[in-house]
């Protein structure tokens, strides 16, 4: 018996250079400029784009760099209200190379990773952190049945 489900696939890389990581501040898609957080660069995985190309595509179309190697770390995940799963693939890598450059998705620049926390972040980046930085868990998974609690594994 086959099992199948609907999904959105989407990636995320913390891009970092010793003790400073590479950040993007995200803009609301409302046109007015407005932000909606601090966040890794990432984005959307094409139709019948391999997952690593994606985010290597991504990071260039969000920075301007080109990066190496980038190591899947973990995953972010949860249902959405149509019923479709949501994956964010977590990668990092130190390897790139290029001039860094802000896109229309947002201003991109580079800050101390434990500056991160005092910032204003995308919602439950604290707890992507312990997969990107500390390795502690595999995934985040939100549990929208308990008001989008998150839950790591």
């Amino acid at each position: 018996m086959e099992h199948s489900e609907d999904v959105i696939l989407t990636n995320m890389c913390m891009v970092y250079d010793g003790t400073k990581v590479l950040v993007e501040e995200k803009r609301l898609k409302d046109g007015e400029g407005r932000s909606r957080g601090i966040t890794f660069p990432g984005g959307h995985v094409e139709d019948h784009e391999p997952i690593v190309d994606s985010v290597i595509r991504e990071i260039y179309e969000e920075t301007g760099l080109t990066i190496e190697k980038p190591r899947l770390c973990g995953i972010k995940d949860w249902m959405e209200e149509d019923g479709r799963r949501y994956i964010v693939f977590l990668f990092k890598t130190d390897r790139f190379s290029g001039e860094l450059k802000s896109s229309d998705e947002g201003k991109v620049f580079w800050t101390q990773l434990d500056a991160l926390p005092q910032m204003p972040t995308i919602w439950h980046m604290d707890h992507m952190l312990r997969i990107f930085d500390k390795e502690e868990f595999a995934e985040l998974f939100l549990d929208t049945e308990q008001d989008w609690k998150p839950i790591l594994k």
